[in-house]
């Protein structure tokens, strides 16, 4: 199967918010405020809108409960669905904030190193995997650290720091404008 460009793509510009659908939605809002900081933008019976500290966006997640009976996703077991959502943080400081809480909250599952993105995989209240990443900025980038995203490494933060600097802007020019 060919895939063709189109002549005259869709002009996306980034994704604005994802929807999730829960079993408690009091539990996930508490858990996603606790996790990454998020606020509660809008709520209403069974349903909650948040936004993340840093965000522009009107709101960044959906909660819609759907009772404490669901099942459990087959996503990517049984049938087919979305895999995670990732969040960008600033700087590495920040990634390693986030490590320690969600390692503190027991929903830290994972973490690796993409050369390019170093990121972390957590799972929510329902088993929802997310990712919580910090980019290369465009102006750091070698073809060496280009060429490693063929590969999949152990994410070791204090290395990362010690080579890209505690507190440096994550994404510039490669997710954020430069």
């Amino acid at each position: 199967m060919s895939i063709q460009p189109l002549e005259d793509p869709m002009p996306v510009r980034r994704l604005n918010h994802a929807v999730l659908y829960v079993r408690d939605v009091e539990r996930s809002v508490a858990f996603y405020r606790e996790a990454l900081g998020f606020r509660v933008v809008m709520s209403m019976p069974g349903a909650a809108f948040l936004q993340a500290p840093a965000s522009s966006n009107d709101h960044d997640l959906g909660l819609f409960q759907i009772g404490t009976g669901a099942g459990p996703s087959q996503a990517g077991r049984a049938t087919v669905g979305l895999y995670h959502l990732a969040w960008e943080v600033e700087t590495l400081d920040d990634l390693e904030q986030a490590a320690g809480k969600l390692a503190a909250l027991g929903a830290l599952a994972g973490s690796s190193d993409h050369s390019t993105t170093k990121a972390l995989y957590a799972k929510d209240p329902d088993g929802i995997e997310f990712e919580v990443s910090w980019l290369v900025p465009a102006s750091l980038l070698t073809e060496e650290t280009l060429a490693g995203r063929a590969r999949i490494e152990p994410l070791d933060i204090a290395r990362e720091k010690r080579r890209y600097g505690a507190g440096t802007p994550g994404g510039v020019g490669v997710s954020i404008p430069g």
